[in-house]
Order: C-alpha cells, then structure tokens, then sequence
C-alpha cells in the first residue's frame, strides 16, 4: 500500500515569503584606513521605494556603488533578487566573478548618478540607445523606438536631437534616468540626483522620480531632500558611521524617530 498524505483536507502548505529584490547583510567596506561601511544591512521588498538618508560621510553612496557592484565588499553579503553581488557561491566558498560577468549583473541594476555623465558627443536620442544596442545587443531600430517613448514619457521629446550642452541641469538629469530605464532594470539607484541642480530645477527630476515609483518600480534613493523621502518613500533608512541605524515608514522614521542620532539629524535639517 502506497503512503498516503496525511495533511488535512483542504489544508495546503503555507506559501513561501517573496524573495526580496536587494537583501545587504552585515556589508563592510574600507578604503585604506577608512571605514566607509560597518556592518551595513538593508532588505528591499520587489517594488518598494527606500530613501536613504544621512550626515555627509555615513557611507549612503558607498552601499548604493557596493549593491551595484561598483566597489567590491570586504565582509557581508549583497544579494540582488537572489543572486550575489560580485561572486558566485560554489561548494560552500565564495568566487569572484569575472568582469564580463559583474557586467552582466550590472545591467540589471539602473543607476543614476549626482552628476548626468551623459555622452556630450551624442545627441540625447543617442545617449539613451547607445547602450541597449551596445551591452544588450538590441537591433538598434527598436532601442530608438524605446528611446524615443521614454523622452515621451519625461517630457523631453522635442529634445531628441539635441546635444547634452543644449540642455539644463534638470534636463540632463532627467534624460540621465531614461537612459537607466533604456536597459530595462530590475532596480534604480539614485545617489543624490538632485544635488547638483539649481533649486528650480529640482521639481522636475523628482516628478520623473516620482512617476517611476507609482510605475512599481523596485527603487533606492540617496537624498537630502526630506520632502521627497516623506511623500514617496515606502521604507525610510537613517545612516549614520557606516550603518543603518534606523528604518521604517516615513511617518514613523521622520515622525517619531526611535534612534537619538536620528532625531539629532532631523532637528538640523527639518
């Protein structure tokens, strides 16, 4: 006689809790004497937006370059939808993975710099299809397609042909972004995207990113801009020396802060 399931009727097995888009553990990072990160940790849920913020110097844009796999990690563990950050687990021990290979990771990780770092010899159409056709290897007519629908949607479509010196800083910055959203990312990094702009310009950056984040997507922004952080953020984080002092919603980390060093930073820049 075969063995039989002796599970209740009409029971079934709890379902698994959905695997989070970025899950940092105990991340170190030095550089030479310094210590830019210690013991970092910061879980990102699929589709959430996490604005990380923080004193100069408390190590917010290292983890974002860490999670992009820009800088390489001493001690910890950076997981991107289940997939480590810069090595491969094989036998119980820890590789490094060859730079074709941190590449291919990178692809999947948009990321949005304080400075636009756009090509100034390519029109801003070319600026954003460039890679798609490049590191993707799409048929160029349908990387402008895309590029085209994405100037559509930031608001910049009459400015396909022009040069990058031709554009404000807000501009810049938000052709920056769809050049990220060209390549199809599971998840955007912002580290102080609007930092270098005039405070004029700042509105429209942040009405770009505030579109992208009712779009679902998975996003993590450095920012100073509290604002911002209180009316899109799902997660807020407090950074301070290296690590994640403090995260919540925003009505409770910007609110009622549980962290004395939170509630320190607050009171100079609210």
């Amino acid at each position: 006689m075969g063995l039989q399931s002796i599970e209740p009727a009409g029971l079934t097995a709890p379902a698994m809790p959905p695997r989070p888009m970025v899950e940092a553990t105990e991340v170190h990072r030095s550089r030479g004497v310094v210590r830019m990160l210690q013991g970092a940790s910061l879980t990102v849920a699929r589709g959430q937006v996490v604005c990380l913020i923080g004193p100069s110097g408390a190590g917010k844009s290292t983890l974002l370059r860490c999670i992009n796999g820009l800088e390489p990690i001493d001690r910890g563990r950076i997981c991107i939808d289940g997939e480590p950050i810069g090595c491969r687990e094989r036998r119980g021990r820890f590789y490094a993975l060859s730079e074709a290979e941190l590449s291919r990771q990178r692809a999947a990780i948009g990321m949005v710099f304080q400075g636009f770092n756009l090509f100034p010899h390519m029109t801003v159409l070319q600026n954003i299809a460039d890679a798609p056709v490049r590191v993707k290897g799409e048929p160029r007519a349908a990387a402008i397609d895309t590029a085209r629908t994405l100037l559509r949607r930031i608001g910049l479509e009459e400015k396909a042909d022009n040069y990058p010196r031709q554009l404000s800083g807000g501009q810049q910055q938000r052709v920056a972004i769809a050049r990220a959203l060209a390549m199809r990312p599971k998840l955007m990094l912002f580290d102080e995207p609007t930092s270098a702009l005039d405070p004029e310009l700042v509105g429209e950056v942040l009405a770009v990113m505030r579109d992208l984040a009712r779009s679902g997507m998975t996003m993590i922004v450095v920012t100073h801009e509290i604002a911002f952080a209180r009316e899109a953020a799902d997660m807020v984080a407090f950074m301070d020396q290296g690590a994640v002092l403090e995260s919540g919603p925003p009505d409770q980390v910007l609110a009622r802060p549980a962290h004395l060093r939170t509630r320190s930073f607050l009171a100079r820049v609210l």
